[in-house]
C-alpha cells in the first residue's frame, strides 16, 4: 500500500528578543560640542553591534524534523495488521467465489465441445455458432460477477487504507506538538537535512501511541 502523502504537524516558530540599546552617558560639564558629536555618532554603532549576536543565535538555531516509515505502520501496529489480515482473507473469499463460479462455465465448454464431436459435418458448423453465442453470454456473466467482487474489495481496501492513515496522522500530530517537532513527514520524502535541522526517525514512538490508542477503544 502506498502512502505517500506528507504528514504536515506544527509548524515550530522561535524568535529571541533584541537586546536594548545601551543608552548614552550625559556629557560631561564643560565638554566640548565636537565631544557631544563624537559620542552620538557612535551610539547607533554600540547599538548595532549588540544586536548581532541575536540574530546570529536566531539563524543558527536548530529546527526538529521528524519522518514516519509507513511500511512499518501497516507491518506493526495493531491495527495495520488487522487491516492487513482482514483484506487477505476476504480476497481469499472472493477468489473462492469466482473459482466456484467458472466451473460451470468450464463445463459447459467442454460440454458444447463433446456434443460437437458427435454431429456429422454438415450440422457441426451451424451448431458451433449456437453453442458460441451460448458460451459468450455465459462469459459475459461471469466477467461482470468477477468486476463487481473486485471493486468491492478495493472499495473496502481504500476505506481501511484511508482510515489507518487517519490514525497515522492523529499520532503524529499529537507527538509532534508534544516534542517541539516542526514537522513530521513520510521518510521517502525526506532525501536531505542541512546542518541545522535535526531530522529524527519517530517511527517507534507512533507506534506505540497508535496502538495506545488501539487499545483504549
Amino acid at each position: 500500500m502506498a502512502i505517500l502523502k506528507k504528514l504536515l504537524i506544527a509548524t515550530l516558530v522561535a524568535s529571541l528578543p533584541a537586546l536594548a540599546a545601551a543608552a548614552d552617558p550625559a556629557p560631561a560639564t564643560g565638554a566640548k560640542p565636537v565631544a557631544a558629536a563624537e559620542s552620538t555618532q557612535k551610539s547607533p554603532t554600540a547599538a548595532s553591534t549588540e544586536s548581532k549576536p541575536s540574530d546570529a543565535a536566531a539563524a543558527h538555531q536548530t529546527i526538529r524534523i521528524g519522518f514516519v516509515d509507513t511500511q512499518r505502520i501497516v507491518k506493526e501496529t495493531v491495527r495495520g495488521k488487522a487491516i492487513d489480515a482482514k483484506l487477505k482473507g476476504m480476497k481469499d473469499r472472493l477468489q473462492a467465489r469466482i473459482d466456484t463460479k467458472r466451473k460451470p462455465l468450464d463445463k459447459l465448454r467442454a460440454s458444447f465441445g463433446a456434443k460437437l464431436a458427435t454431429l456429422p459435418p454438415e450440422q457441426r458448423e451451424a451448431k458451433a455458432k449456437e453453442f458460441q453465442k451460448e458460451l459468450q453470454k455465459k462469459a459475459e456473466e461471469f466477467q461482470k460477477f468477477g468486476k463487481q467482487l473486485e471493486e468491492d474489495f478495493y472499495t473496502t481496501q481504500e476505506k481501511e487504507t484511508k482510515g489507518l492513515y487517519d490514525a497515522t496522522e492523529q499520532a503524529a500530530v499529537a507527538y509532534g506538538k508534544a516534542n517541539g517537532f516542526a514537522v513530521i513527514v513520510v521518510k521517502k520524502e525526506l532525501l536531505y537535512a542541512g546542518d541545522h535541522i535535526d531530522a529524527q526517525d519517530v517511527t517507534d514512538a507512533i507506534i506505540k501511541a497508535m496502538d495506545e490508542a488501539a487499545r483504549k477503544k
